[in-house]
């Protein structure tokens, strides 16, 4: 796998894009830096890996903007060794900046293609979550409760089963809305009963859909 002086630099350049957006926690910018985001993407489009935008990466679903990536990541509030849910592995890459943020990574995905092609991209670099094959609505009932959830699609509702999921004082991370839009939402746990909601403003993300894809 090569990642040479010219990568490192491009990432360099692309942190210092994103905290100028906004993005503030070093740990984020750090685990940014430390990913080779070229190698989750197809080398048709490897020219335009560090650019701060989304790209396909087949099955109808695209790497998410680096900047994204930073967002949802930054607004988890990460501790070392948490327990983290992602639904939607996807190409990986957000999987591996999680790892790179000293977390236990739980990933689940409905994609057969992706669901293979990402455990071969990650195992490839050393990263080592936890793969599962399946429909993310549902989540992981048997590895709960989990500290953080992260949630990689467009979701029209909050699935319930993810917030049972959730321990009593974690975050759930979230876009909510219809295709073409969604709002950025953290659900905090406080207790069995009682969530505090907020929002982060519009993003737009590949829908979540139910159940397994071929």
């Amino acid at each position: 796998m090569n990642d040479n002086y010219q990568h490192k630099g491009l990432r360099k350049k692309l942190v210092n894009q994103i905290r100028k957006k906004g993005i503030k926690s070093e740990k984020v910018l750090n685990a940014i830096n430390e990913v080779p985001r070229h190698l989750f993407m197809d080398s048709s489009f490897v020219h335009f890996s560090y650019a701060d935008q989304a790209f396909p990466i087949g099955a109808g679903q695209t790497i998410s903007q680096p900047y994204t990536v930073a967002f949802q990541t930054e607004l988890l509030d990460l501790k070392s060794q948490e327990k983290v849910l992602e639904v939607g592995t996807g190409s990986g890459y957000q999987a591996a900046v999680l790892i790179e943020m000293g977390v236990r990574v739980f990933t689940i995905e409905r994609h057969r293609e992706l669901f293979l092609k990402s455990q071969t991209t990650l195992n490839s670099l050393g990263y080592k979550p936890e793969f599962f094959y399946g429909d993310g609505y549902k989540g992981l009932p048997g590895y709960a409760p989990f500290d953080k959830i992260l949630v990689t699609a467009g979701a029209t509702e909050v699935p319930d089963d993810l917030l049972c999921q959730l321990k009593v004082g974690g975050i759930l991370v979230v876009p909510l809305g219809e295709r073409n839009s969604q709002k950025m939402i953290k659900i905090v746990k406080e207790d069995d009963e009682k969530y505090t909601r907020t929002e982060h403003g519009y993003f737009v993300f590949v829908p979540l859909l139910k159940g397994k894809a071929g």
